[in-house]
């Protein structure tokens, strides 16, 4: 698996928890971080999920049944 390196800036009292942390465990910064985003994406897609379904719910957004969509990519 490729693994870029990134830079970013953080909140300093977020950097005093994540090294706390990461010593406390034996663990790289980076592996908790990469940990944190993966149940941060997992929620936010429950978010997400939810509010497209308010929005299916509530009449602002319409289903397109899959024949209309197989008919119009010809499969």
């Amino acid at each position: 698996m490729e693994r870029p390196k990134v830079t970013f800036t953080i909140d300093k009292n977020i950097l005093l928890e994540l090294n706390s942390i990461a010593a406390e465990l034996g663990q790289k910064k980076s592996h908790i971080v990469e940990q944190a985003l993966e149940l941060y994406f997992d929620t936010v897609d429950t978010v997400i999920a939810d509010g497209r379904l308010d929005r299916l719910a509530s009449g602002k957004d319409k289903t397109i049944p899959a024949e209309d969509v197989w008919k119009e990519l010809g499969l």
